[in-house]
């Protein structure tokens, strides 16, 4: 057997063994957004133990509901769904309130704390550009923590069902009625949609806005943040006694956007609500706000490049 002839030339094995190993800009991406999951374990602790809370609470609040029950169940319709629904709208509300605090804090170190701790040395060093990088970071408050805060709210609201169904059994009241009043499908996609067009897409503007100043500031990243729109809005006041400025950030950061046509009384998971989202994709305010998103994320990412750890 003439091994010569099978024999692999030497230089061919150490070709394929020097040769690289190819990476996906989507797989980089993907570790990159993996990695703020290491970093921040609060984007996915805050909404838990808050739910985690909560869930105590109501349980502890359901020795009470056979009396309330008893109060409402001859009522209209709409008394009877405010009685049963007001948890399910308080849990959504905390988890709506929780995701921007969680939003804000984090935008406001994701590029900080790797200059501060000298890691973008580091980071630097991988083969991974810094607009992959500040995308990544962005992707959190866009995205992820939406997302966190839609499944947690959900698996609250699941729990508060299961947990709620044998006390009303054992107190004689229709389980049926209960799950079809509340329309538990339909107040789940209402919250979804709430939470992605008012908490994920129109603060887009304020994230980004964070992220930019956390790649500048060397110290109190909230403060440089607050400080051009405090000093904005009080020359605006001053010179025109208005505060349009201050009011039009404000509504960016809490999420009065312009996706729903129900009245300011009914909360935004409420089967009455009217969603527009023609509307809102429609409304200049909301391509105002990605234009200048993209600007602020541009800005963040040329300071990444040029600005060195402190």
């Amino acid at each position: 057997m003439n091994t010569q002839a099978n024999a692999m030339p030497e230089s061919a094995i150490g070709e394929r063994a020097a040769a690289p190993v190819l990476i996906t800009p989507a797989r980089r991406f993907y570790w990159s957004v993996r990695r703020e999951f290491w970093e921040y374990r609060f984007i996915y602790w805050a909404p838990i133990l808050m739910g985690a809370v909560f869930l105590l609470g109501f349980m502890i609040s359901l020795v009470r509901l056979p009396h309330q029950m008893r109060e409402v169940s001859q009522l209209d319709w709409l008394r009877y769904r405010a009685a049963i629904a007001t948890h399910y709208d308080v849990v959504a509300g905390l988890m709506m309130l929780t995701s921007i605090l969680v939003s804000v804090f984090y935008c406001s170190d994701a590029l900080h704390s790797e200059r501060s701790d000298r890691s973008i040395l580091f980071w630097k060093s991988l083969p991974v550009s810094d607009w992959t990088t500040v995308l990544a970071k962005a992707s959190i408050p866009f995205i992820v923590v939406p997302l966190i805060a839609c499944i947690v709210t959900i698996g609250v609201q699941c729990l508060m069902l299961l947990m709620t169904s044998p006390v009303l059994l054992a107190n004689g009241f229709s389980v049926a009625r209960y799950w079809t009043e509340l329309s538990v499908v339909q107040m789940w996609f209402l919250l979804v949609y709430h939470i992605f067009t008012a908490h994920a897409i129109w603060p887009m503007p304020v994230y980004a806005w964070l992220l930019l100043v956390s790649g500048w500031a060397r110290r109190a990243v909230l403060l440089w943040a607050a400080l051009p729109v405090v000093a904005i809005g009080g020359l605006e006041f001053i010179l025109f006694r208005t505060s349009h400025f201050a009011m039009l950030v404000a509504s960016r950061l809490i999420g009065s956007a312009p996706a729903a046509a129900n009245g300011p009384e009914i909360f935004p998971t409420n089967p009455m609500t009217h969603i527009v989202p023609v509307h809102f994709i429609l409304s200049p305010g909301l391509w105002i706000g990605v234009a200048v998103t993209a600007a602020f994320l541009a800005g963040a990412v040329r300071l990444r490049r040029y600005r060195g750890p402190m």
